[in-house]
């Protein structure tokens, strides 16, 4: 008899937890097949922005788009939307100075969560993050001294010139497939101060910092630009799958429709290369 009850009890109890267990299984589903809610927010990027509270927001010293002011205050197009986003989102911007050629990795790394600083949306760029709508016209431009600007007005003419260009840039990608020499630099403004040294002939860089940072009234007047290498867009970068690209997409539309985008780049004189934002 004792025997009996024992199963009869032993018995109750594993109907007992197939139960709980089975009631537990339905309702960590969601209705579009599987995925629990905290699972989901969980792979949101922008419930985790929001939850830590700050943005983190990969730059380099590249004016018009981010440079610092007589205060030691981060501006320039893309750190004064970048700013404005963050505020969108109810979180505090944290502008981080990169190698830009670790920028994949340390978004993956979540030492940042978003790449904004005037970057080409290449192939491989979009290959390797989730990318923003395009929101302006760029080029890669020829920078040589103005005292012999008038002999490098060809692609044919520049070749070879000793070139100074940043690492990882469109720039790179630009000489590696016109097969010309170059010195690996660590950000652009410092491939402008090889040409000016003179330890450099030319660099490239982006058109758009090109016209803020060369000729008369700037830091490098005897420099000027002269051959247009191509024609590109710049987006800004996210981990890939990341919802926050979706975020700054709508945010973009936004602005642009409000004046606030062509308010801030005609601030840095460059409301001319704005995309419009549909």
């Amino acid at each position: 008899m004792k025997k009996k009850l024992s199963l009869i009890l032993a018995a109750a109890i594993c109907l007992s937890l197939a139960a709980c267990g089975g009631k537990g299984e339905d309702t960590s589903k969601s209705q579009n097949g599987g995925a629990s809610s905290s699972q989901q927010t969980a792979g949101s990027d922008l419930a985790y922005v929001k939850d830590k509270g700050t943005l983190i927001v990969g730059i380099t010293e590249f004016e018009p788009m981010d440079y610092k002011d007589a205060d030691g205050q981060w501006i320039g197009f893309d750190a004064d939307m970048a700013r404005a986003f963050a505020e969108s989102l109810g979180v505090e911007p944290e502008f981080q100075l990169i190698d830009w050629d670790s920028k994949v990795m340390e978004l993956e790394g979540k030492t940042l969560d978003v790449v904004w600083n005037g970057m080409t949306l290449t192939d491989d760029v979009q290959a390797a993050m989730e990318c923003s709508v395009p929101y302006f016209n760029n080029a890669q431009v020829v920078i040589v001294k103005k005292d012999v600007a008038d002999q490098y007005q060809t692609a044919e003419s520049i070749a070879d010139l000793q070139f100074a260009v940043e690492n990882g840039s469109a720039g790179q990608e630009v000489l590696d497939g016109m097969g010309i020499a170059y010195t690996a630099a660590q950000d652009q403004a410092t491939a402008l101060l090889e040409v000016q040294s003179g330890t450099a002939d030319a660099a490239v860089i982006d058109y758009l910092m090109a016209a803020a940072m060369t000729g008369e009234g700037t830091s490098y007047a005897d420099l000027t630009y002269t051959v247009s290498l191509n024609d590109e867009q710049y987006g800004v970068g996210f981990r890939k799958g990341s919802d926050l690209a979706a975020a700054l997409n709508e945010f973009f539309k936004t602005s642009y429709a409000d004046g606030t985008m062509q308010r801030i780049a005609d601030t840095y004189k460059i409301g001319d290369k704005l995309i419009e934002q549909k």
